[in-house]
């Protein structure tokens, strides 16, 4: 078996580094909008492309990866989907949380939603969307960078500031004009949410939107739920209500994950 060295030294085994190549392929695809060519995924990934070549081959025929009609753009297949699908069958948190994120919707008549912080961003792990909101496409699965949204602001407001400083890059990006880019601001708005017990944002994500968001209590913490609602459509009374009922939910999630543990 051939072999690479790795940064340390040692062998890479030839299968450990195509392994390693087949996930970057199908992260690069899954963040994706778009279909993407052969020669875009080469110059993105910066692999030889006779091997990408035969491992989006291999991709293809077992469906993690769907071709365009003429076989010339990429995107991920139904496997990957299958895949997601059991991690959220299977996930005890978006169990539980499923019944309680429905009930909040109807309370609220907004949109809601379920996300975990990984890395740098949180991840939608479940919505229920509101009835006012027509949406052509899901947010599972999508990933958005914490610092920009309510979620990863209640999660990072739950953490050691330090630890906070670690996990996000040094240069926050700007989803909006309105997205706070300054660590300083930034540390300013997780400060008065770990006081609150939840955080807020102000179009930050999405103009025109306001999303406030509640951490679920658990260790570590990297849950969190929120109610997102069009800023036309807000006042004190209903940010009263939503705040309110944000926290009982994201109580009551993490009530019954703990009641689930085995002892």
């Amino acid at each position: 078996m051939t072999a690479n060295a790795s940064t340390d030294g040692s062998a890479i085994p030839a299968s450990v580094k195509s392994a390693a190549r087949t996930i970057d392929i199908l992260e690069l695809l899954a963040g994706s909008e778009r279909r993407l060519t052969l020669s875009e995924i080469q110059r993105r990934l910066d692999f030889p492309k006779s091997s990408l070549h035969g491992l989006l081959r291999t991709l293809v025929a077992r469906g993690w990866v769907e071709t365009d009609d003429r076989g010339t753009a990429y995107s991920v297949g139904l496997s990957a989907l299958r895949a997601g699908a059991t991690f959220l069958d299977r996930d005890p948190v978006v169990q539980v949380a499923s019944a309680v994120l429905a009930r909040l919707r109807r309370q609220l008549d907004e949109t809601v939603h379920l996300a975990r912080l990984d890395g740098a961003d949180m991840v939608y792990l479940a919505s229920r969307e509101s009835p006012h909101h027509l949406r052509v496409t899901s947010r599972i699965g999508r990933r958005l960078p914490a610092h920009a949204t309510s979620l990863g602001k209640a999660v990072l407001s739950t953490l050691d500031p330090v630890d906070v400083g670690a996990i996000l890059p040094a240069k926050l990006a700007a989803l909006t004009p309105d997205t706070v880019v300054e660590h300083d601001e930034l540390r300013t708005e997780l400060s008065a949410a770990r006081v609150r017990g939840w955080a807020v944002e102000h179009g930050q994500n999405t103009p025109g939107l306001t999303c406030y968001a509640v951490a679920i209590p658990s260790m570590p913490t990297v849950d969190a739920i929120s109610c997102s609602i069009p800023q036309t459509r807000l006042n004190a009374e209903h940010e009263g209500q939503i705040v309110t009922e944000l926290m009982a939910a994201a109580d009551e999630i993490a009530q019954l994950c703990r009641a689930r543990t085995p002892r």
